[in-house]
């Protein structure tokens, strides 16, 4: 992978951007504008694919989304909280944009679909695995579609917290920022998503898996 370097030309120094954090990048961005190219960089396709299999719209609206949600980033980075993380200060932005959207184009949404080989899909599924033991063989692609059933049409709430889990990588604490809900809460609905997640799975046919 190619690292990101900067020269600056009053002091000479070389940046490394790639290994900087998140805040770090976010106090030169304050200084120079420029820079928040270096967290639109890092962050553009984990957003992409969040809001993707969180909202079910089509890649071209989730971009303008993505784009939306940096633009409204930018717009307020002097209010952004360092005792905050970052990552979960710009998920926090996209999912409101995402809901946003959703809101304004509720008949007009182009969603993915579910017999499609999205990899996505096939990503949450292999996450899920090895913590719901009714999905621990699901190999065939006829079981694949009724995960990707069972996934797309599951509660909201359940469905955005498992991938934020599995998917996004996140802990208890961020997706509490995130979703501005307390970790305990979170802990419970990620609880609650995997019961209700096999307790459909078996009325699909899945409970040969167990």
């Amino acid at each position: 992978m190619n690292q990101v370097y900067y020269f600056t030309a009053i002091s000479g120094i070389v940046m490394d951007y790639q290994n900087m954090t998140d805040e770090a990048l976010v106090k030169l961005t304050l200084k120079n504008p420029e820079m928040f190219y270096h967290l639109m960089q890092r962050y553009e396709q984990k957003l992409l694919r969040y809001i993707r299999y969180f909202s079910s719209i089509d890649e071209q609206s989730a971009e303008d989304v993505v784009q939306e949600t940096f633009l409204n980033a930018y717009k307020s980075l002097n209010s952004f909280d360092p005792d905050m993380k970052f990552s979960s200060w710009i998920y926090r932005i996209a999912r409101n944009e995402t809901v946003d959207f959703l809101r304004k184009n509720l008949n007009k949404k182009k969603v993915i679909s579910l017999e499609s080989n999205n990899e996505n899909d096939l990503q949450l599924i292999d996450l899920l695995k090895s913590d719901v033991d009714v999905l621990k063989d699901v190999k065939t692609a006829e079981m694949k579609n009724k995960v990707r059933a069972i996934i797309s049409a599951m509660p909201k709430e359940y469905k955005e917290v498992l991938i934020l889990r599995y998917m996004e990588e996140k802990g208890y604490n961020e997706i509490g920022d995130i979703l501005q809900k307390p970790s305990g809460t979170v802990a419970i609905l990620i609880s609650r998503a995997k019961s209700y997640f096999k307790d459909v799975a078996i009325k699909y046919g899945l409970d040969l898996l167990i």
